[in-house]
C-alpha cells in the first residue's frame, strides 16, 4: 500500500491509501474538493469508499462531493445525523463491526472526542496483509492491538506547551480545556505506544499536529526514542510506501 497524505491540520484532514490501482481509499475528507479532484485526475473510479471519523468540518466537510460523484461514504450513525447526511451513499457502520470494501478488511474502533460518534479504523488490505490503524481527534484509546504494521496516528500538543500557551494568552481557557478532553497528546499518546505490541510495526506517522501547540522534531524524537520506530511527521504532500516486506 501507499500513503499519500492530503491535509493534516486543523485546516483539514484527508490521506489516499493506494493498495493497487483498482483499490484505493480516503481517509477522511476535509480538505477542498479540487485539491483531491487534481490528486486523483479527476478520475474516481479506483476509490471503492471514504471513511468517516466524525462529523467536524476539517474531516467531514467535502464528503457530500464525494458522494455526488458515486462514491459510498462510511460512517457512525452519530456522525451522519448530526450534520442531517442521507441517502444511499451514506453507509451506517457502527463501532468494533467488522466491514470490507472491496479487499479492504475494516474493523471500527469507538474514540474519545467532543463528538457525536466518533471512530478510529483498522485497515488491513487481504492481499499482501499490511495493517494500518487510523486514529485522529482522540484523547484516549482504550483498546490494544497486535500485529499492528503502520499507525497514523494524532499527535497534538505537547501539554507542557499548551498550559503555557495558556498561561500567556496564546490560547484561552476555554479552547485549553476542549484540548485536554478531546485531542492526543504526546504524553498520552506515548502511554497508547508503550501499552501496544508493536514488534511488527514499521513505521510511526505523527498526524493533525497543532499549529500552536507542538514541537514536530520533539514529537518525532519522542515516539522514536520509546519505539525505536522510523518516525514520521504527516505533512501535505507527503507520499510513504506501506509494505510488509521488505524488511
Amino acid at each position: 500500500m501507499k500513503l499519500k497524505v492530503l491535509g493534516s491540520s486543523s485546516s483539514g484532514n484527508c490521506y489516499l491509501i493506494e493498495a493497487s490501482e483498482d483499490d484505493k481509499l480516503i481517509l477522511d475528507a476535509g480538505i477542498n474538493f479540487k485539491e483531491v479532484q487534481r490528486e486523483l485526475h479527476f478520475n474516481f473510479k479506483e476509490i471503492k469508499g471514504v471513511l468517516i471519523t466524525h462529523e467536524h468540518m476539517d474531516h467531514l466537510k467535502y464528503a457530500p462531493n464525494f458522494a455526488v460523484n458515486g462514491i459510498d461514504i462510511y460512517a457512525s450513525k452519530g456522525t451522519f445525523e448530526k450534520l442531517q447526511l442521507k441517502g444511499h451513499r451514506f453507509k451506517v457502520i457502527k463501532a468494533l463491526e467488522q466491514f470490507t470494501i472491496g479487499n479492504f478488511i475494516i474493523l471500527p474502533f469507538d474514540t474519545q472526542h467532543d463528538a457525536a460518534e466518533p471512530l478510529g479504523f483498522l485497515i488491513q488490505y487481504k492481499p499482501t496483509g499490511e495493517k494500518l490503524l487510523y486514529a485522529t481527534d482522540t484523547y484516549y484509546i482504550k483498546y490494544k492491538f497486535k500485529k499492528l504494521n503502520y499507525l497514523l496516528v494524532e499527535c497534538n500538543y505537547i501539554q507542557d506547551v499548551a498550559k503555557e500557551n495558556a498561561g500567556n494568552g496564546i490560547i484561552n481557557k476555554t479552547r485549553y480545556s476542549r484540548l485536554l478532553e478531546s485531542h492526543f497528546s504526546l504524553q498520552n499518546l506515548l502511554k497508547f505506544l508503550q501499552s501496544n505490541d508493536l514488534t511488527y510495526a514499521k513505521n510511526i506517522i505523527l498526524c493533525h499536529l497543532s499549529d500552536t501547540n507542538s514541537n514536530a522534531a520533539v514529537m518525532q524524537s519522542e515516539v522514536y526514542n520509546q519505539t525505536a520506530i522510523p518516525t514520521t511527521i504527516a505533512t501535505p504532500g507527503l507520499e510513504l510506501e506501506l509494505k510488509l516486506y521488505p524488511f
